[in-house]
């Protein structure tokens, strides 16, 4: 009796694991990391509000959450200022991110990104079958006039460009996001990844324009509002394409407790504020860390911070590597050049005085 027949698309992917997990690595391990400092996850935590309205929300756990997310969008709409038909509300900017693509991506279509940029977006454009261009970052930056002009040699359908970026923590101005938009060629779809935006300095993200045809914005409850867990994301476009999720998403994907627990999170400006102050803190505190060991850390406007390990690649994946061995868990950038880098997330003060500990030793033995 034969198996089960696989698309012909999955069949000639690779097996691929796109990111080893923490608990992955404890288990492998047979131990927990001392610090959790590797997938840019917000220790700071949720709204107290949020954490309440969890509780609330529990004993009506026997119920699925709302189909259309109808109290979260209207809140989205009053905050951005927009109506509730600009906006779809998903399972993370990574479930979006895969509906997007298979809304507009079909077998061959070429899509633009820039090489060593968010790999999630990469893997759902192999899995529908599209085919990826990469343009090199200029510097420590993803460079947008090169993702246009390279959108418009190729008739690219959708380009990705995340600005904060992950992972190098870079970021450009609003006037500069607009000229790419603007650049964005007929026909083709800018997705704007705005994951970080809220420890981006003012005046990064752009006004919001959702009747522009030329991108759709996104952005989540995982960083900022410390929510990564609930998977919490949404979109900010045109109401034709919004409506066209509608064909394909999970409209039972969404959890009632994250609905409740992020609408909570929207109305806590507060806690947004003390979390902004903590991110900034840690950021400061990491750079004082990689100084103090000859380490150039890199300018960021997101919750972590990219620090050049002034070698190559080879010497960088060994660093990493002896952290992990020290019960530090940090990752690194994939791609030549900043692969030289290592990034650490920010951390609570117990976790970056283990970072600070940990990290002479690991040079001394990555160097050895």
């Amino acid at each position: 009796m034969s198996g089960p027949r696989l698309a012909p698309i999955v069949q000639g992917l690779p097996a691929t694991v796109p990111f080893v997990g923490p608990e992955t690595q404890e288990r492998a391990r047979a131990r927990p990391f001392v610090a959790r400092l590797g997938a840019n996850e917000n220790v700071f935590g949720p709204s107290p509000l949020a954490i309440a309205a969890i509780e609330h929300a529990a004993r009506d756990i026997w119920m699925y959450g709302d189909p259309e997310n109808h109290d979260l969008k209207q809140a989205l709409a009053r905050h951005h200022r927009v109506s509730a038909e600009h906006i779809v509300v998903g399972e993370g900017i990574d479930g979006l991110l895969g509906y997007l693509v298979r809304l507009l991506i079909g077998p061959g279509d070429p899509v633009v990104t820039s090489d060593g940029a968010y790999p999630t977006f990469n893997f759902h454009v192999a899995g529908y079958g599209g085919t990826l261009h990469k343009v090199p970052y200029r510097g420590d930056q993803e460079d947008p006039a090169a993702l246009s002009a390279r959108a418009a040699a190729t008739g690219a359908k959708l380009i990705y460009f995340a600005n904060p970026d992950n992972p190098m923590g870079s970021w450009h101005p609003a006037a500069t996001v607009e000229n790419l938009i603007d650049a964005v060629p007929d026909g083709c779809l800018l997705v704007l990844d705005e994951a970080y935006v809220e420890f981006a300095p003012e005046g990064t993200a752009p006004p919001f324009d959702p009747a522009n045809p030329r991108v759709i914005r996104m952005r989540t409850f995982s960083k900022a509002y410390g929510m990564a867990g609930a998977r919490v994301g949404y979109a900010i476009g045109r109401p034709d394409l919004i409506g066209a999720f509608d064909k394909i998403r999970n409209h039972f994907g969404m959890s009632r407790l994250s609905q409740a627990a992020a609408l909570a999170a929207l109305g806590d400006r507060d806690h947004l504020t003390h979390t902004r102050a903590a991110i900034e803190t840690a950021r400061a505190e990491i750079a004082r860390i990689a100084q103090a060991n000859g380490l150039a850390p890199l300018p960021s406007a997101t919750n972590f911070v990219t620090i050049d390990a002034g070698a190559d690649g080879t010497f960088a994946r060994r660093l990493v590597a002896e952290l992990i061995a020290r019960d530090i868990f940090v990752r690194m950038p994939f791609v030549p050049p900043h692969d030289r880098c290592i990034r650490v997330s920010c951390g609570r003060p117990d976790d970056l005085a283990a970072f600070a500990d940990a990290l002479p030793h690991a040079l001394a033995a990555a160097r050895g």
